[in-house]
């Protein structure tokens, strides 16, 4: 471009070399001077597309999604530096023709309003990010209480099986012990009814014994009685009465054996007042020896010390 434009001078201003010299030289600086602009607005939207992302989700700028949506291509165009090269290039170009030039800023104007629009986007792009963004958090946390609605579920589970196995366990104990008490009541009544009959035939026995004791006195009274009356008949019928006596006058002796029924003693106990009575009584009793005894050895001391006693009229 430099080189016809500078063709384009010498050949219609020939006799003027030190102008076109001083115009290649100011289009040169115009370039370095695009070029450096150009670089510049290149640079600087991404740096505030950083920090407002990372200002909004510090905790996801790591993410994949965020990467994607902060570093925008478009802004490399370099359109801005256009409108400068415009009103230097026109004021030199009065004498020339201006026409040659226009076309290279004509294709750097219309990228100057796309500008704003890549910049507002970029601007109102962090929201949706964040909300793009954010569903993997409340991903995670349903993702949490989910794991923690299982975890609940699983210790109330626990908890109610661990109370129902309590309970069987109580269950069982109290039909254990139900068991045990109805034995021990069983045995209890068992013990009582065996003490019962224990009694009843201790008692029974003991009645038993009194009955044959009963009966065994009962015989040997019946005995004593026996032999006392045989031994009073043998003694009247040996006594000589005295005649009419008034009365029923009764003597007693006590007479005093010996085993075998020999007499050792007889002594007057109480009197009836008539001598002749007495003594014909005593002479009897001595006569009659020896006095009938039982057979029973053991019934000897109920004749030892014998009262005999004799009425007049009997």
């Amino acid at each position: 471009m430099t080189s016809a434009y500078r063709q384009h001078l010498t050949s219609s201003e020939e006799p003027r070399p030190i102008l076109a010299g001083a115009l290649a030289l100011l289009v040169h600086i115009v370039f370095i001077a695009i070029l450096i602009f150009g670089f510049n607005w290149k640079d600087e939207p991404p740096a505030s597309m950083v920090v407002d992302i990372w200002q909004d989700l510090p905790r996801l700028a790591q993410q994949p999604v965020e990467q994607k949506a902060v570093p925008p291509v478009q802004p490399e165009q370099q359109p801005k530096p256009a409108p400068e090269v415009k009103p230097e290039s026109r004021p030199q170009s009065s004498e020339s023709k201006p026409e040659q030039p226009r076309p290279a800023p004509a294709q750097a104007s219309p990228p100057p309003p796309k500008k704003p629009d890549i910049a507002l986007k970029d601007k109102t792009e962090p929201p949706k990010t964040v909300q793009k963004v954010a569903t993997p958090d409340l991903e995670a946390q349903r993702k949490k209480a989910q794991e923690q609605e299982a975890k609940e579920k699983a210790e109330t589970e626990r908890l109610q099986r661990e109370k129902a196995e309590q309970e069987q366990r109580e269950r069982e104990a109290q039909k254990k012990r139900e068991i045990e008490a109805q034995k021990q009541r069983e045995q209890e009544e068992q013990r009582k009814r065996e003490l019962e009959a224990q009694q009843k035939r201790e008692q029974e026995e003991i009645a038993r014994r009194e009955a044959q004791q009963a009966a065994a006195r009962a015989q040997v009274a019946s005995e004593i009685s026996k032999y006392k009356a045989m031994i009073l008949a043998k003694i009247k019928s040996r006594i000589v009465m005295p005649p009419d006596l008034p009365g029923n006058p009764v003597t007693e002796f006590n007479v005093t054996l010996l085993p075998g029924g020999d007499i050792l003693d007889a002594r007057l106990r109480k009197s009836s007042g008539y001598p002749e009575f007495d003594s014909a009584v005593e002479r009897a009793i001595l006569m009659s020896r020896p006095l009938p005894l039982p057979p029973d050895p053991a019934l000897f001391s109920e004749f030892r010390n014998l009262q005999v006693t004799v009425h007049y009229l009997e």
